[in-house]
């Protein structure tokens, strides 16, 4: 059963990119450095032959959905790091099959490795994560007043738009001030 009308696949990429983005050898925002880039690879490759890459990407989401945590979580709503219950579900559910075909995401895995920009924008799209449009609509949101969150407007409906906004989100942030996007809930 699906419960979303967007690309889990997506989500995973778009969480990889802004985990990768947010690390402290770039954004500062949360406490891993290089753990998705070749130094993460490298330390787990021998014990994870096969899986590496997604054993690096479980521990640098759980450290963000920490971190996110930690700076913002507001009640009623939802962020690139906790999404409805049943989209969760998928996704955890949908980690098995990538597991499966773990090879397959090595180009993907090694493109994030190599990022070095500091326009979380710039780099959803050099990866064909977000769209003009999308980025756009990111330029017009705004920080709160004391910096740590970034409203989208309207509520989440588990959309492809809304999901890349989230992401998008995170470039208003600062290097070092991490800005949590969030969206409220449609189930709240």
């Amino acid at each position: 059963m699906t419960s979303t009308l967007f690309d889990v696949d997506r989500l995973l990429k778009l969480r990889l990119v802004v985990a990768r983005f947010a690390e402290m050898d770039l954004a500062k925002w949360w406490n891993t450095k290089g753990q998705l880039a070749r130094f993460g690879a490298v330390a787990l490759q021998r014990g994870f032959p096969r899986t590496h890459r997604f054993a690096q990407a479980r521990s640098v989401f759980a450290v963000a959905a920490h971190r996110c945590a930690e700076v913002f979580d507001p009640p009623g709503c939802v962020t690139l790091w906790r999404l409805p219950e049943a989209i969760e579900e998928e996704f955890d559910a949908r980690w098995e099959r990538w597991l499966d075909t773990a090879i397959e995401w090595t180009p993907f895995f090694e493109k994030i490795e190599g990022i070095r920009s500091t326009d979380l924008a710039s780099v959803l799209r050099s990866v064909d994560l977000v769209a003009a449009s999308e980025v756009d609509a990111c330029a017009k949101l705004r920080r709160s007043a004391e910096g740590r969150a970034v409203a989208l407007p309207g509520v989440f409906s588990a959309s492809d738009v809304n999901v890349a906004l989230l992401a998008l989100g995170f470039a208003r942030g600062e290097q070092g001030a991490l800005a949590v996007p969030y969206m409220r809930d449609a189930d709240e």
